[in-house]
Formats: C-alpha cells, sequence, structure tokens
C-alpha cells in the first residue's frame, strides 16, 4: 500500500489517487516535511507592466548615443563600405587576370576558334590585352606571342589590383 505524503495541510495529487482521494486519516502515518531552509532575501519583484517600461528605457539608454559614439559609427561603416570596394576590385582584377590565362592557354593547345565558349573566351582576352609586349616571327608565333603577352598583361593585372585593393582598404 502506497502511503500519501503529507505537505503542511494537503496530500499531494499522485498519493491521493493512489489512496483513493481525501487527506491524511489517523491510520495512516504522515510523512514529516523536512525543516525549511531560511533562503535570502529579494527585492520585491515589479509588476509587469513596470518590468517592461524599465527594460524599454535600458534599451533606449544603450541605443542613445554620444557624439563620438557616432562618429565611430560612421568611420566603421565607412570602412566596411571601402572594404568592400577593396574587396570589388581584386575580384575584377583577378577575373580579367583568369580570362587573360585561360585564353592563353586555349590558343596554346590550339582549340576550335569557332566553338562559341573558345570563341568568347579568346575575345575577352583580346578585349582585356594591354597590347602588344612582344612580337615574334616564325613558327608558332601566334601561340608564342598569345602567351607572352596575355600571360604578362594577367600578371599587370594582379600586381595593379593588389596594389589598388591595399590603398582602397582601411
Amino acid at each position: 500500500m502506497r502511503l500519501p505524503r503529507v505537505t503542511g495541510r494537503r496530500t499531494t495529487a499522485g498519493s491521493a489517487a493512489a489512496t483513493g482521494g481525501g487527506t491524511a486519516t489517523a491510520s495512516e502515518p504522515a510523512v514529516a516535511e523536512p525543516p525549511k531552509r531560511q533562503e535570502p532575501q529579494q527585492e520585491p519583484r515589479q509588476e509587469p507592466e513596470q518590468e517592461k517600461a524599465v527594460a524599454a528605457q535600458e534599451k533606449l539608454s544603450r541605443q542613445r548615443m554620444s557624439g563620438r559614439d557616432a562618429g565611430r559609427a560612421v568611420v566603421a561603416g565607412a570602412n566596411a563600405v571601402r572594404s568592400r570596394i577593396a574587396s570589388l576590385v581584386w575580384l575584377v582584377a583577378v577575373v580579367c587576370a583568369l580570362f587573360l590565362a585561360v585564353g592563353a592557354l586555349l590558343v596554346a593547345l590550339k582549340m576550335n576558334q569557332q566553338n562559341a565558349i573558345v570563341g568568347f573566351i579568346t575575345d575577352t582576352a583580346h578585349k582585356l590585352d594591354l597590347g602588344t609586349f612582344k612580337d615574334f616571327k616564325g613558327k608558332d608565333a601566334a601561340v608564342k606571342s598569345a602567351l607572352t603577352n596575355w600571360g604578362i598583361a594577367a600578371v599587370i593585372y594582379l600586381l595593379v589590383g593588389k596594389v589598388l585593393d591595399k590603398i582602397i582598404r582601411p
């Protein structure tokens, strides 16, 4: 038989159901409640509306910025924009160098210039070319010229792109 737990004046719901309901009787022994510990005094709790108002005031005071903090926020925003622009400049330089390098490779491998993709890449490389650095004559002059001139142009794009990135980035 399960004995009900007596806490103060009531029995717990589980024990009441087990004994058939009701309170503990004199024939059933009552379980003594352990002595209560004294808890430290807590500040009286505020009403929920007051707590919300206090929290809103604290949030508003944190959001307000002094002149110095506002200036720092503007500088941080400007630095973020400069960083994005620098990354974009570097990305454009890398893409240009990639077109030049892949175009030179396609010419060196004597790929079909009638293919749409090969034609697009070599046409773009011609547009990005910085001019002729060296003219070759004789056998495979086109391949040598493409590898040399487009290779040098790719390196120049990467160097200029990195220098601009370092100048622009804060």
